[in-house]
């Protein structure tokens, strides 16, 4: 089973856990909004049923330099990226079991395409992002004090 009490807002721990990992899963949230703190507890559970990816809490203002060039609109917004694609970036309803049928969905495609290629669908992809912004780039690039 996988570490539960991991700190998935802590920006060391987040890049530390990503350099070994193919999936990043992201939460773009915000301090001041109650329906991402009511949803936090339910997306860190998600470790436990998903211990090959990684899980990062991001707070567009606390980590503004990580979003800076996508504009957060709805909260929460979340991020699923496999190595360096983006397979999901939207909106989603706080529902830790409608983000667990998506993992689980786009876990079952790679798998069956042996790795090579991973069905993503355009329509999902609800928020606007310039086509060079990579997360998880910038996570592993970031330099920490």
């Amino acid at each position: 089973m996988a570490e539960f009490n991991k700190n998935t807002e802590d920006l060391s721990s987040i890049k530390d856990d990503l350099q070994g990992k193919s999936w990043l899963v992201a939460c773009l949230c915000a301090a001041w909004c109650d329906t991402c703190l009511a949803y936090r507890s339910q997306f860190d559970a998600l470790i436990t049923q998903h211990s090959d990816k990684c899980f990062a809490w991001i707070d567009i203002e606390d980590q503004a330099h990580l979003v800076d060039e996508v504009d957060i609109e709805n909260f929460p917004t979340i991020l699923i990226q496999y190595e360096e694609h983006v397979l999901f970036f939207g909106t989603m309803l706080p529902d830790a079991g409608q983000l667990n049928r998506l993992l689980n969905s786009f876990s079952v495609s790679l798998n069956e395409s042996n790795n090579q290629k991973i069905a993503t669908t355009s329509t999902s992809l609800n928020q606007d992002a310039p086509a060079d912004w990579n997360l998880r780039r910038l996570i592993l690039d970031n330099k920490l004090s």
